[in-house]
């Protein structure tokens, strides 16, 4: 049983021209050998995009990538004739599988900022596929919204992992997961002083092994994205 908080500002951070990228576990010429992986998850980036700036076509292969976008919008573009726009609010699943090529670029209208997380699937060599969702259900009050995974609309290759959002109001009170490990972001906002932890601001998350069910109450209009695993 653990609870370790991953404060914002340790997370890895790469700039590049019309570009900020915030690394939560060792990434490119980042290592740190404590922050390679947790549980399925090898990847969680906070990355903020100046107009029309971006990932232009790029190849991944034997991963579940989940993006989710928080403000401004996204062109998506992939190799299996995938084109669209992700708004705030809406989310993606690429299963990259066997081998995939994708781009991912901000709209000129103005920056855009999501998060991305990438999973080793379960079963290697699996045809790659892509499918949206939303988060729309996701309002102060509904408590946590599953958006991918299991219990969700979206499907991803990890037996048992779920991804749910959840948006508080300021003062309401959210119960996380009890699940093998869980993985909770602060996205926007800011959860309150509790027994676990001192305040949490946006960009710091709680990262929790064989913990029961624990609450968390938010300051201000929070927003938490909430990754859990069976293993």
């Amino acid at each position: 049983m653990s609870v370790e908080i991953r404060r914002s500002s340790s997370r890895f951070v790469e700039r590049e021209q019309g570009r900020r990228t915030q690394h939560g576990f060792s990434f490119g010429a980042h290592y740190d050998p404590a922050w390679l992986s947790f549980g399925p998850m090898v990847c969680h980036d906070d990355h903020l995009l100046g107009s029309g700036r971006g990932f232009e076509e790029h190849p991944h292969s034997e991963l579940e990538i989940v993006t989710f976008v928080l403000s401004g919008s996204l062109r998506h573009a992939d190799s299996l004739g995938t084109a669209g726009v992700l708004a705030a609010g809406d989310l993606a699943v690429l299963s990259a599988g066997a081998g995939v090529r994708h781009s991912e670029v901000a709209s000129d209208a103005g920056p855009a900022r999501f998060v991305q997380v990438w999973l080793k699937p379960d079963a290697p060599g699996a045809a790659p596929s892509y499918a949206r969702g939303s988060s729309a259900a996701a309002v102060p009050g509904a408590g946590l919204v599953p958006v991918a995974g299991a219990g969700a609309p979206l499907e991803v290759g990890v037996a048992g992992a779920s991804y749910a959002v959840a948006r508080l109001a300021g003062g309401e009170t959210l119960t996380l997961p009890d699940a093998g490990r869980v993985h909770a972001y602060v996205a926007s906002g800011a959860l309150l002083r509790s027994s676990l932890a001192e305040p949490l601001q946006a960009g710091d998350a709680f990262c929790f092994v064989d913990e029961p069910a624990h609450e968390v109450t938010a300051g201000v209009p929070t927003e938490v994205l909430v990754w859990s695993f069976a293993r």
